[in-house]
């Protein structure tokens, strides 16, 4: 598209359909984060239903189709900020309902800022960084195989169909497990293996290559192989109702309560130097954005529209109108100014830091992945241990007051990494980023308003494990449950410092690795959030990001053994991201669609068979030999340019 023409982008249809999706999505998502711990990323779906939708209507481009996607995923990203955090203040017994203005403010500002503070990060990760973006990179290749047709579409539906069908049978149906694991007692301690069945999560690993899946797995191994055993080893092992706790119980309960924490360290350091790291990247994008403001209208002549971000005048401009009004909300609810004045700028510092950590993991290993929870309990441990010297550690509203900074930081941090991705999938188009920009922020508002009506719905309907509230089918809120007990550890005790201290000299000893490494010059690298999210999640997701890994580090092989030319070889790479993108296409459909049944009848099992975790194991071990013979070419037929 020359400068002359640009293409069109922002319309009433785009922008239409974009915040219908983001509210619909924000919705869908609260629900199923409440009710199983998880939300369902937004991008890919919304581009697919945007595709579809501009199609009936024949009209619409990439460019449209981009934005919708850009503005419906804001919806399920806030959410998940909001959910994890906030219902922690009605288990705190701090808020007896979901005040609409309270948590309207705190989701819309806390959203906003997210977008402000990953807007200097753009060049840095996006167009300088070599990070890989699985799933912006995936959302991409779905917009332009629907420009294109042909072929790439076949390659993409018939994954799509794979991905769906197989989250079906597993969610839907149950006729499988969904993941596959087992733990028994050795000798006073813990022996475990698990995997997840989810072809998405192979297609994350095969689309970020060996390196990176194997640091992830590496952190699982340390983390299930190596801290839970020796914790058991050193602790008496519980019992339930006389008789002792089920081994796989033992391990989850130690990963949940305590070695958990080891990834929470490590992310804590991480992120530091991962800012660090990036510092003069950063700089210079706040540079190159005040110089872009330095035209009459705020920009550039002479850049490149696929350049411009939103003016970095307006970004400060913007942050600080988002910081007063939550420095207000901080002051109604401590009321002491030397406090309040604590809990914003320890929120607008552990904000950024935290949503430039979020978005070089959504590089890493995509925003589904992304441990959006992790980084908010780093969040509310600092908040808490800053406000426990202020207040004391007798004061009665001082979790809640942590729990209300990490509230507006998750919803940064989660918008964030949601944000970047989706300037990722904008680069690889074509798009113009501060269009992008302007839409996120389109879609975060739109959530915003919406959210505080389904959390009292869903409140007065079920209530949340673990409060007064709760009836015999309550939600979870498992993250919420966590935030609670993190920050009444901190201020009444009990929380696993020791671990907390491991994991950060734990990051100390990767980032020195990784000095290592560098120095050799050698092509494998170690960043230390890889590592660190590895330890934090549970080790049956990091398996399947291995095996993909794995697969994507077999074909490479075969292609050198073998001496295929550069052009077969990209033909190859280009099969295999198709077939990638469309298991982690239809697994996302069939997540959100599967939400429907589960919000109408409150029945998680409402489409129940059977199950058996063998069906499971076999099918994806097939689908992983689908991915390879199609990207090595043999699929029926052979790479022929």
């Amino acid at each position: 598209m020359s400068g002359t023409h640009p293409p069109a982008e922002i319309t009433i249809g785009s922008v239409l359909l974009g915040v219908l999706l983001s509210v619909v999505l924000a919705g869908a998502n609260a629900y199923l984060g409440l009710f199983a711990g998880m939300t369902v990323s937004a991008s890919i779906p919304a581009a697919v239903v945007s595709m579809g939708v501009f199609r009936i209507l024949r009209r619409g481009n990439i460019f449209q189709n981009n934005i919708v996607q850009t503005a419906a995923s804001a919806g399920e990203s806030l959410a998940a900020g909001v959910i994890f955090t906030m219902p922690a203040l009605v288990l705190l017994d701090f808020w007896t309902d979901f005040n609409y203005f309270w948590v309207t403010v705190i989701a819309l500002f806390g959203g906003i800022l997210g977008v402000l503070f990953t807007i200097p990060l753009r060049r840095s990760l996006v167009v300088e960084g070599n990070l890989k973006f699985p799933e912006g990179v995936a959302a991409a290749e779905v917009l332009k195989s629907g420009e294109r047709g042909g072929a790439d579409v076949v390659y993409i539906a018939k994954a799509a169909a794979a991905g769906g069908l197989f989250k079906f049978g597993e969610t839907g149906l149950r006729l499988w497990a969904g993941t596959f694991e087992a733990a028994r007692g050795v000798g006073g301690s813990i022996l475990y293996f698990g995997a997840n069945l989810s072809p998405a999560l192979l297609a994350v690993g095969y689309i970020v290559g060996l390196n990176i899946a194997v640091l992830v797995f590496l952190g699982g191994v340390s983390n299930w192989l190596i801290a839970i055993p020796i914790h058991a080893a050193l602790n008496e092992w519980p019992t339930t109702n006389g008789a002792p706790l089920p081994a796989l119980e033992w391990a989850y309960k130690i990963w949940r309560e305590e070695t958990r924490y080891i990834g929470v360290g490590g992310m804590l350091v991480g992120g530091v130097w991962t800012v660090f790291r990036l510092r003069k990247s950063l700089l210079s994008g706040i540079r190159s954005g005040m110089a872009a403001y330095g035209g009459a209208r705020g920009e550039a002549p002479d850049m490149p529209r696929t350049e411009r971000d939103i003016p970095m005048k307006w970004v400060l401009l913007l942050t600080v109108c988002s910081v007063a009004p939550l420095f207000l909300v901080y002051q109604v609810f401590v009321g002491r100014v030397a406090v309040s004045l604590t809990m914003a700028i320890t929120m607008v510092a552990l904000g950024f830091l935290f949503a430039a950590v979020a978005s070089y993991m959504a590089g890493l290993v995509g925003s589904s992945n992304n441990p959006t929870s992790g980084v908010t309990i780093a969040t509310v441990v600092v908040a808490s241990v800053l406000l426990a010297l202020l207040m004391g550690k007798n004061a009665v509203n001082g979790p809640a007051a942590a729990i209300i900074v990490g509230s507006t930081v998750c919803c940064a941090v989660a918008i964030g990494g949601d944000n970047i991705q989706d300037l990722k999938t904008g680069y690889l188009v074509g798009a113009t980023p501060w269009k992008q920009q302007v839409m996120q922020i389109v879609g975060t508002v739109s959530a915003a308003f919406v959210l505080a009506p389904i959390l009292t719905l869903l409140l007065k309907a079920y209530g949340f494990q673990g409060h007064s509230s709760a009836m015999a089918n309550a939600l979870a809120a498992p993250q919420a449950n966590l935030m609670a007990s993190v920050a009444q550890g901190v201020f009444r005790g009990g929380l696993p410092w020791n671990y907390v201290l491991t994991g950060a000299i734990l990051a100390v000893a990767v980032i020195a690795w990784d000095f290592h490494l560098e120095r050799r010059g050698g092509a494998f690298r170690a960043p230390v959030l890889a590592v660190a999210v590895g330890v934090y999640l549970p080790m049956q997701l990091t398996v399947p990001i291995f095996a993909g890994g794995l697969l994507h580090s077999a074909l490479r092989s075969l292609h050198a053994k073998r001496g295929h030319s550069p052009e077969v070889v990209e033909v190859s790479d280009r099969r295999g991201l198709l077939f990638a993108s469309g298991l982690i296409t239809g697994e996302a459909l069939l997540g959100i669609l599967m939400a429907i049944p589960i919000v109408l009848t409150g029945d998680p099992h409402v489409l129940v068979a059977w199950r058996g975790p063998a069906i499971g194991l076999i099918l994806i071990v097939g689908i992983g030999c689908w991915l390879y013979t199609v990207a090595r070419g043999t699929g029926g037929e052979g790479i022929s340019r």
